[in-house]
């Protein structure tokens, strides 16, 4: 079966589902809207099918034997008590290894994420990815009740669970002390976030995530390295403010637009993925982590 991709969907539909997957539109509200874009024999559930996750193929398995890969639960006092989390590590690594934070998406931590953290230990690092919706019972192995349950999440207490999180992750005794953070779309804003909350961050690689407030930028240390879609009009409109807020700050960033793409194009669950856009977008990622975090 020929994988879909985003041209074979109304741009529309792809506005549709972008509002949708990001809280703006109820189920029921994107089946309505969504019909008169149904055409063929498909159905407004169907189009909701197809551009939903599937999580059948992941690039690295959770067997992998290069790896080590285990579930922690660690304390955060000033959030919800405690954290759980993914940890991978290299097997037979030499030598104390950099650290990476990686943020989910407004899921939870689902197995795209699991995979992602895989993929990065691959690459030497040492992957942590915290799972916001550990306090409300953990990713519910569904992604519609993964949404409605993200609604319902306390950032106020969430965003300090991720703080507590960078903080274990830079104490572990393999690691080398030299933090980053990549976050995806929902995580792309936690990594926006915790380059303003952490001194001590070396590297923050958001994905398509929401920008802090422009008065926060004065207080990022980290290098940015910042990837954007090019038909993600949402996010892109933050952009101009926050690019003169992190230069009148004197943040070292760099920022890539991949053009032609959708938000979440680095996501290979799902349609709205693009193969070139990600490949390009990854190795700038983990060059730009071997580079800030050795």
């Amino acid at each position: 079966m020929t994988r879909k991709t985003a041209a074979d969907f109304d741009p529309e539909v792809l506005k549709l589902f972008d509002q949708y997957v990001h809280g703006g539109l109820s189920r029921r509200d994107f089946l309505s809207s969504a019909t008169r874009y149904a055409v063929g024999g498909t159905t407004a559930a169907g189009l909701l099918t197809a551009l939903s996750p599937s999580f059948a193929a992941p690039l690295v398995t959770p067997d992998d034997q290069r790896l080590n890969a285990r579930f922690v639960e660690i304390p955060s006092p000033e959030g919800n008590g405690t954290v759980r989390g993914y940890l991978v590590s290299p097997k037979d690594a030499k030598g104390k290894l950099p650290l990476v934070l990686v943020m989910h998406e407004n899921r939870g931590l689902n197995p795209h994420i699991e995979d992602v953290a895989r993929r990065i230990a691959l690459d030497g690092f040492i992957a942590f990815a915290p799972d916001a919706l550990f306090t409300l019972g953990g990713y519910p192995g569904d992604e519609d009740k993964a949404r409605a349950l993200f609604g319902k999440l306390d950032q106020a207490k969430t965003r300090p669970d991720f703080i507590a999180a960078a903080r274990w992750l830079q104490q572990q005794p393999e690691g080398n002390g030299k933090l980053g953070v990549v976050g995806f779309c929902y995580g792309g804003g936690i990594a926006n976030y915790l380059a303003t909350q952490l001194p001590d961050l070396r590297a923050a690689v958001p994905f398509y995530g929401a920008q802090p407030k422009a008065e926060d930028a004065a207080r990022i240390k980290a290098h940015l390295l910042i990837h954007d879609a090019g038909n993600d009009e949402r996010i892109r409109a933050g952009w101009p403010a926050y690019e003169k807020a992190l230069k009148d700050a004197g943040v070292n960033y760099q920022y890539h637009v991949y053009p032609g793409v959708e938000h979440g194009f680095n996501n290979d669950t799902t349609p709205r993925y693009d193969a070139a856009a990600a490949k390009l977008a990854w190795q700038r990622t983990i060059e730009f982590f071997r580079a800030r975090l050795a």
